[in-house]
This record gives structure tokens, C-alpha cells and sequence, in this order.
């Protein structure tokens, strides 16, 4: 059975014992010989993994003429321990103040609002009147086209659409009369061209 490769955090752990180890200064070609000489760690992602070091400020880095060094000593991390350590001991400080807060206000709200026989009443009328509304508008959704409100706006637009076609239909008849006097030409021969029909006016 091959042996298993390493994971991502024990390739962490076992590049941060290189510079705890030796305590010197790095370029990233020579962490890519040392990784897998020293630690077992694949060359291709010893790259990856100082960078994760850095991000996490295991480990620092500093750009020194054109080349790039790395480092880390153990008190830095010890360091880093302590600060991460005293940021989540002051977001569990904060997160109990907050319950703190909370549980004084929901205690005075239950003053304010002591239970009595007409409040237990109210609120049981007020669960049945929300459970019937879900009910009634679930009941209209299911009606659909029949929404009276839906019906109503339908019903003001073909109104809209008949005054449209009504004044369209008495413009029509102005120009052709118009238009027939001024040319002495039969309506009917301007109908025949237009492709208009002779009943076009009674169709309002």
C-alpha cells in the first residue's frame, strides 16, 4: 500500500518547523528544496502552503531588493496564539454581554405585558384571524382570473380599449369625408383601395 500523502495542515505544521528549527531567513526557492528534503512536502505545493503561513501571520515575509524572504521564530507564534486567544475571549465577552441585554428585555417585556385571561383571549383570536386571512387569500389565489380586483382592472381596460377604437373610428370618418369633398372621389373607391371594409364603421 503507497503511503498516504501528507494533508494540508500537517504540511503547515511541518514547513513552520523548518524556520523554528534552523531560525534563519528563506527565498521561496530554497523552502521548494528544503520542503521535500527535510519534511517530505511535494515541491509544487510548498508555494501554496507558505502562503497560507503568511495569510494566517505564522509566518513574515519582507521583499529585500528583487528577492522575497521568509521567517518565522517560535515565540512568533506564540504570539499569534495569544492574540487569536484574546480576540475570541473578547467576542465571547461581547456575545454575553449581548445575551445579558436580551434576557433583561425580554424579562421586562413580560412585566410590561403580565399574562391575563383577556391577553391569552386576544391572542388566540388574533392566531385564528391570521390562520383565516392565510386561508381566504390561498382561496383567491386558487380563483385566479376570478380575482375581483383582476376582473375590475380587465373590465376598465376593454372600457379603455372601446373609447380608443370609438375615437379612431370618428377620425376615420372625418378624414374620409373630408378627403372625398376636397378630391370629388366615391368613399367607396377609397374604402376598396384601403382594403377597409364597408361595415368598418359598425363595428363599434
Amino acid at each position: 500500500m503507497p503511503p498516504r500523502g501528507l494533508s494540508a495542515e500537517e504540511k503547515r505544521v511541518k514547513l513552520l518547523e523548518i524556520f523554528h528549527e534552523t531560525k534563519d531567513f528563506f527565498q521561496l526557492k530554497e523552502l521548494e528544496k528544503l520542503g521535500p528534503k527535510l519534511k517530505g512536502i511535494v515541491t509544487q505545493s510548498v508555494k501554496e502552503v507558505v502562503q497560507s503561513l503568511v495569510d494566517d501571520n505564522l509566518v513574515q515575509s519582507d521583499k529585500i531588493g528583487s528577492s522575497n524572504f521568509f521567517w518565522s521564530f517560535p515565540s512568533q507564534r506564540g504570539a499569534v496564539m495569544k492574540n487569536r486567544l484574546d480576540a475570541a475571549r473578547k467576542a465571547r465577552d461581547a456575545s454575553e454581554k449581548q445575551l445579558t441585554e436580551l434576557q433583561t428585555a425580554i424579562a421586562a417585556e413580560r412585566a410590561a405585558r403580565p399574562e391575563s385571561d383577556q391577553r391569552t383571549t386576544a391572542i388566540a383570536r388574533l392566531a385564528t384571524a391570521t390562520k383565516t386571512l392565510a386561508t381566504l387569500q390561498a382561496e383567491l389565489e386558487a380563483y385566479g382570473a376570478c380575482d375581483p380586483v383582476k376582473v375590475e382592472e380587465k373590465r376598465r381596460a376593454v372600457i379603455l380599449a372601446r373609447e380608443a377604437a370609438a375615437r379612431h373610428t370618428d377620425n376615420y370618418a372625418i378624414l374620409m369625408t373630408h378627403f372625398t369633398r376636397q378630391h370629388n372621389v366615391e368613399p367607396q373607391d377609397i374604402r376598396t383601395y384601403l382594403g377597409v371594409g364597408a361595415d368598418y364603421e359598425e363595428l363599434f
